[in-house]
């Protein structure tokens, strides 16, 4: 589905162009935003390789499993359903310290193995669970120490201060956690009193 919005995107964007006589600047257009794109990514390369590193040596050095352990009790909090020897809070743990790095596509495949964790503890197959609602709220709303993306993003563009966003990142971020979590506990609350 996602194809076909972008072949609609960009076979409109080239018809207004032939119909407006700008098609050469249409055509530079967007071999200049591919030459960008590869540079962006380049740049991307490099923090990523060193935070994904990072998170590797941690690994190896039992620090996740660590920190794993500290932030379980809180999961326990928030995943009472899940019992504490599932794969899926050490997934899930992984995921939110990805998270807070601001590892967000490292994060990702994390998050898809903690929901199948999440599925096969889930009595209701065709629906989702109460856990797996409340994680998809906390990875996306993912309080974030260092905005490693953003970061590099705004490097990469030339910012003379890139990491001047990290305070108010994290005051975002830790905003939209204890919203996103309070609203999803008041419609689990709602839900579970119409069903009644």
């Amino acid at each position: 589905m996602v194809n076909i919005i972008w072949l609609i995107l960009l076979a409109g964007g080239f018809l207004v162009a032939f119909f407006t006589g700008s098609v050469e600047l249409a055509t530079q257009a967007a071999f200049d935003s591919a030459s960008y794109a590869v540079e962006l990514a380049l740049g991307l390369i490099g923090i990523y390789t060193f935070w994904m590193g990072l998170m590797r040596v941690a690994e190896k050095a039992g620090l996740i499993k660590v920190f794993s352990r500290k932030i379980s009790p809180i999961l326990r909090l928030f995943f009472p359903d899940v019992p504490s020897s599932s794969p899926a809070m050490g997934a899930m743990s992984m995921n939110i310290i990805a998270n807070m790095l601001g590892l967000g596509n490292a994060a990702t495949p994390l998050g898809l193995n903690a929901m199948k964790e999440l599925q096969k503890l889930n009595r209701m197959r065709k629906s989702p669970s109460d856990a797996m609602c409340l994680f998809l709220v906390i990875n996306t709303s993912s309080i974030q120490l260092i905005p490693t993306t953003v970061i590099a993003l705004r490097n990469s563009a030339g910012s003379a201060n890139s990491t001047e966003i990290v305070g108010t990142t994290l005051i975002a971020t830790i905003c939209a956690t204890i919203t996103g979590i309070t609203l999803a506990q008041i419609l689990k609350r709602v839900y579970q009193q119409g069903g009644r």
